[in-house]
């Protein structure tokens, strides 16, 4: 085959996945990942990770516009799934009670946050005396960092890889709604862009921010990170 017509072939594909409008085609493996809603003051002092901690009730009643948008902007015929704690389901439900309808929501253990282990519930201030490596300029914890019977963020980058592709496998051209968390989503775009989670931790995910990863035959792509639905 000569190079001209490789090369022709190539860009072809390329321009197949062009997207030139805000509709994103059907029959795509698309994944829309949204971090759970705002949690409860007492809870935000401290390193909660994968603590079951409750939302913060006023933000649920002053976001209603933002669960509206979400409601009209995510798939109806998606399958979805949360992690195990409160707050996804919370959140989730929120959505469907904003306009999205009732839908099943299924329990994925691997959708859990970072467990940091020992370090859970410290107070922010009294974090530093118990790393172990300096913190990263966005995180309170390197990403290499393991709190004792924890893990650490590249582990949680493994974690969350193996999920992802195990998704893309058993619901392959499907919309795939997971209602989750800011450290599951940044180890999501680590898998997807293929970098490390130290730069991964560089990503700003906002509560109810809405990051879209689609898998294609080339590989995965970044649609979207951190929208803010309705602002």
């Amino acid at each position: 085959m000569s190079e001209h017509l490789i090369a022709e072939q190539a860009s072809s594909s390329s321009q197949d996945h062009f997207l030139d409008g805000p509709e994103l085609p059907t029959g795509i493996t698309r994944f829309w990942l949204i971090r759970h809603a705002l949690v409860e003051e007492n809870a935000r002092m401290r390193m909660y990770g994968s603590m079951d901690v409750p939302l913060c009730p006023e933000s649920l009643i002053a976001q209603k516009p933002m669960y509206r948008a979400l409601a009209e902007r995510l798939p109806q015929d998606a399958q979805w799934f949360i992690s195990p704690l409160s707050r996804t389901r919370r959140t989730a439900q929120a959505i469907e009670e904003a306009g999205y309808g009732p839908r099943k929501l299924t329990v994925e253990p691997d959708l859990i946050e970072q467990n940091l282990g020992a370090w859970q519930g410290l107070k922010y201030d009294a974090l530093p005396a118990h790393l172990t490596l300096p913190p990263h300029p966005f995180w309170p914890v390197a990403a290499s960092d393991c709190p004792p019977q924890g893990e650490s963020v590249i582990e949680v980058c493994s974690r969350v890889g193996r999920l992802l592709d195990r998704l893309a496998r058993t619901h392959a051209g499907r919309n795939i709604v997971a209602v989750a968390h800011g450290g599951v989503i940044r180890a999501a775009l680590a898998h997807a862009l293929r970098i490390h989670a130290e730069t991964a931790l560089h990503f700003s995910v906002q509560n109810l921010s809405l990051t879209i990863l689609e898998r294609l035959d080339a590989g995965w792509r970044v649609v979207t990170v951190n929208e803010l639905p309705g602002v």
